[in-house]
């Protein structure tokens, strides 16, 4: 019997995941691959945390590095620049909201829970920065979202292998959210990492197969918003794509993911409405 994870506990707040909720992305960046350089100056940033927050994002996810195939990845300081200005004055304008710092580097993930960031967001599963474990589980209640990715964002989709890209990545979450409970995390939330070293087949075996991951009884999150997954697969452009990432999202909810991490806020809270009512 499963004993699945009902709460997660961010910096003293509570949120309640017994209902799948919606994480809301905003890119503080010029080279995200769907939105770039939408949201690189403050007002247009906080106009759009105002809009995902009024259309139910559960939680606001801030990052300032690209992390599409091919990027370079950003220095501590080019996102420390970034982050923590917009982070302090979104907390003035939603002192009830709960954000997610998307970073692979311990200095910022610190700087970020300093300056009131409830929640880290890191795509290499700490395993690029050696400090971002110990650093991070030292504080209480600072929930880690534990992303897998084959390579680095650079060569990541060059000849991705798999002998079975799900029992791979649950061998991965395995030894990593052990190693985290040992050091002193108390929520981790498993993210298999569409699109990040893994081919478009890879992707879509890992959608069918991601129920293998209830068996750690962690929340689960699929971040499919948009990727190349869908709209390569369709030959469409991301922007075109909102349509193929509900289809995508309604089955990641049956696979068991408790948050859907997206552009688009609205129609994910309307995906899980649907869903909840046919389950």
């Amino acid at each position: 019997m499963f004993n699945p994870q009902m709460t997660i506990n961010c910096a003293g707040q509570l949120i309640n995941i017994e209902d799948p909720i919606v994480m809301g992305i905003i890119n503080i960046t010029e080279d995200s691959f769907y939105d770039g350089g939408k949201y690189l100056k403050v007002d247009a940033s906080i106009k759009q945390i105002e809009k995902l927050l009024s259309e139910g994002a559960s939680i606001i996810d801030l990052g300032a590095m690209s992390s599409r195939p091919g990027a370079i990845l950003s220095k501590p300081k080019e996102e420390l620049e970034k982050i923590v200005p917009l982070l302090k004055f979104a907390k003035k304008e939603f002192p009830e909201a709960i954000f997610s710092i998307d970073t692979i580097h311990s200095e910022v993930a610190v700087a970020s829970i300093e300056a009131g960031a409830h929640m880290i967001n890191d795509i290499s599963g700490g395993s690029f920065d050696e400090q971002m474990l110990p650093k991070i589980g030292a504080y209480k209640n600072i929930p880690f979202i534990l992303m897998h990715m084959q390579g680095k964002p650079q060569s990541m989709q060059n000849n991705p292998k798999y002998e079975d890209v799900a029992l791979e990545i649950l061998d991965f979450f395995i030894k990593q959210s052990a190693k985290m409970i040992e050091i002193g995390f108390h929520d981790v939330i498993l993210d298999p990492g569409f699109g990040f070293g893994k081919t478009i087949e890879h992707n879509y075996e890992l959608l069918k197969k991601m129920h293998t991951f209830k068996i750690l009884d962690l929340p689960i999150l699929a971040g499919i918003s948009r990727k190349s997954m869908l709209y390569k697969f369709l030959g469409i452009e991301a922007h075109q794509a909102l349509n193929a990432t509900s289809v995508a999202n309604f089955e990641a909810l049956n696979q068991g993911a408790s948050i859907l991490r997206v552009h688009d806020v609205k129609e994910a809270i309307e995906v899980i409405k649907i869903w909840k009512q046919l389950n």
